[in-house]
């Protein structure tokens, strides 16, 4: 293995990956494996392809069943440690989105996506920066922004307050971990074929006011984002911190 495929190689490493059974969770998850990582995924339903893909690539899967809205963040990363000896890698891919006139958003959609997209991902980085202070070694914490966390957006206001808010607690944790080697940042993934994304897809006038200002002239697809994930979960990312990195097909740049 030359020193360049070294850097970007994740052996002997093992990455959790919240939301892992569909859409850019299992592309995130599949991309580690395939860089050499054993993979803890974390969802409410049992990621069957995911594993399936993961063992393909000769690596292992474990599945952590929990809703991020209830589970204790503390409680997901001990019953991980029951199968690996440490996280060393955090994808905080999970998330949820309620559309809604700001008029008409009530407290509790507000809570749940706040929940999700906010709060459960600072307790779980938490709890997953603990453990690797414990044990001395350095890690990786990736979170998942998305244009949002750039612009408003227009009935999705719990959405872009928490993806706003995930990029301003992205630097902070940087700021804070970088002297324990853990490096954090994002990825904020521009219009992706996933299930959030299907109604949009859907409105024959939407799609194509959000195709004309994309250069790449598509929408992205899960695998879009592999380079992007192993790049900041291996080692040649060691001098990157706090950083969000759009993985847009050019949308900003527009």
């Amino acid at each position: 293995m030359t020193a360049a495929r070294a850097t970007f190689s994740l052996e002997n490493r093992t990455a959790l990956v919240t939301g892992a059974n569909t859409g850019l969770g299992r592309a995130f998850a599949i991309a580690l494996a395939s860089a050499g990582a054993d993979i803890v995924a974390v969802g409410r339903k049992p990621p069957t392809e995911t594993a399936a893909a993961v063992a393909a690539a000769g690596r292992r899967l474990e599945y952590v069943a929990a809703d991020l809205a209830e589970a204790a963040p503390k409680d997901i990363v001990a019953t991980a440690l029951e199968h690996f000896d440490a996280i060393d890698i955090l994808v905080n891919n999970a998330g949820i989105i309620r559309r809604k006139d700001a008029l008409e958003v009530d407290e509790h959609d507000w809570d749940q996506v706040v929940n999700v997209n906010l709060k459960a991902v600072f307790f779980l980085s938490q709890a997953v920066a603990r453990q690797l202070v414990e044990r001395r070694r350095p890690g990786k914490i990736i979170n998942v922004a998305s244009m949002l966390s750039f612009q408003g957006g227009v009935r999705v206001a719990a959405y872009t307050a928490s993806k706003s808010g995930l990029a301003g607690l992205t630097r902070l944790l940087a700021n804070e971990w970088a002297p324990h080697a853990i490096n954090v940042n994002a990825i904020a993934p521009g219009y992706f074929v996933t299930d959030n994304t299907t109604a949009l897809r859907a409105d024959e006038k939407r799609n194509a006011e959000i195709l004309a200002r994309i250069p790449a002239g598509r929408w992205g697809e899960p695998e879009d984002l592999a380079g992007a994930a192993v790049f900041l979960a291996s080692p040649a990312s060691d001098y990157v911190n706090g950083v969000i990195l759009p993985v847009d097909g050019g949308w900003l740049a527009r």
